[in-house]
């Protein structure tokens, strides 16, 4: 035991060396990260404007008006809620629009009756949840040398929904097969995923599974290597875009810690 405790030890000292050297970079990197599957979606909405369009009518017999306005809302509200999160104008503004873009989207592409998909669009939640918790944050730093009666609150319970809506894409990517690797990847990454939720051990977790996320998505979602005219190239990049916005949501977890709601708050006090 003693052991392990060393090595997670020195696990963390790994780390921090790295957050030390990247903390004014990993912020900016965080950001881009997650709003990426919005900018390639909104651009989407662009290239393939009329597929978009003809998809909603067949789905929904709404007739091209709807179909078109769908479009637009798509187009335009993500793309602008990216702007505002990037150029860091009005970023709880620019949250709203892309939570109301996730809700608009879980209806219209009936993700609410799948499982696996929904529980993706939760993590993407998340994710936007932790940016708006860290510009609550940065709010709070202007006024540093005021007293707090606790207006921090909302903030760190921000963070902890932020975080256990993160670790549900993890989930995803579990298979339940008899296969050795299989299940030594299934005990490690849920072992992960816990540590993170519950905050202990935080940003060397989140960093661990970071790394991990990366190259599963680089492994299964090379869309890059099919053909422009395949359906699937289309469903690979969908996939690949949104595990990156989870891989933001947890550099942001790395860069700014778990918040006050955790055990590695909590251990600070003991």
């Amino acid at each position: 035991m003693a052991k392990q405790n060393e090595l997670m030890d020195k696990a963390e000292d790994v780390a921090d060396q790295v957050l030390r050297h990247s903390k004014h970079v990993l912020p900016h990197v965080a950001r881009f990260c997650l709003i990426s599957t919005f900018l390639e979606d909104g651009i989407r909405m662009w290239t393939q404007w009329g597929e978009q369009r003809d998809y909603m009518n067949i789905s929904w017999g709404c007739g091209y008006f709807l179909g078109t306005l769908f479009v637009i809302i798509n187009l335009i509200g993500q793309l602008g809620g990216c702007m505002m999160i990037l150029s860091r104008q009005k970023v709880p503004i620019g949250c709203g629009i892309l939570f109301f873009i996730i809700a608009l989207q879980t209806i219209a592409y009936s993700i609410l009756w799948d499982l696996k998909f929904l529980m993706r669009n939760l993590a993407l939640a998340g994710g936007v949840l932790l940016l708006l918790a860290e510009n609550k944050a940065e709010g709070r730093s202007l006024f540093a040398g005021l007293p707090s009666l606790g207006e921090n609150n909302p903030k760190q319970y921000m963070q902890l929904s932020g975080r256990i809506l993160l670790v549900l894409m993890f989930l995803t990517l579990l298979r339940f097969e008899m296969d050795f690797l299989q299940i030594v990847q299934n005990l490690v990454g849920t072992a992960l995923i816990i540590l993170i939720a519950i905050g202990y051990k935080t940003k060397l977790s989140a960093l661990v599974l970071v790394v991990w996320l990366t190259c599963l998505n680089l492994y299964f979602n090379a869309f890059w290597n099919i053909p422009s005219y395949k359906p699937m190239r289309d469903f690979l990049k969908y996939d690949f875009f949104q595990t990156l916005s989870v891989v933001g949501g947890l550099l942001l977890v790395v860069a700014f810690g778990p918040g006050g709601v955790s055990m590695d708050e909590h251990k600070k006090k003991w």
